[in-house]
């Protein structure tokens, strides 16, 4: 697998689709650190981590209101091929502010409004809006 990130994405955006209750993906650290943001900025339920011997694997409980839901968008922007970088003074703003955009820095992975209060810049990963 080329990208992990982009399939994390994608597993997430098909069980969205078919309206799935759970959805597990292959854990790594970095997805770890991404799946926490999307839980604290209450894109998703619960995250869980389970052992299966091999790197485990990340149960992400997904989030509906009223049937709909609370994810609407998934966008990798940074890509093995392409990799996109900002800077703390132009960083992204996914929806108007409304969307996150998860930025890699060197002080570890945040949202694009923390990156901007701690005043640093790095590659951005993708956006949830």
């Amino acid at each position: 697998m080329t990208d992990p990130i982009a399939d994390m994405l994608t597993r997430i955006r098909n069980a969205l689709m078919v309206r799935k209750e759970t959805v597990e993906i292959p854990a790594s650290r970095m997805k770890k650190e991404i799946a926490r943001i999307m839980l604290d900025e209450g894109y998703v339920k619960d995250v869980a981590f389970e052992e299966d011997g091999y790197n485990g694997k990340l149960v992400l409980t997904l989030k509906y209101v009223d049937g709909k839901s609370v994810i609407s968008g998934l966008k990798r922007v940074s890509k093995p091929g392409l990799r996109t970088y900002s800077g703390a003074e132009d960083m992204p703003k996914v929806l108007g502010g409304f969307g996150i955009a998860i930025i890699s820095t060197n002080k570890g992975i945040m949202t694009d409004k923390q990156a901007r209060s701690a005043n640093v810049g790095g590659e951005v990963l993708c956006y949830v809006y």
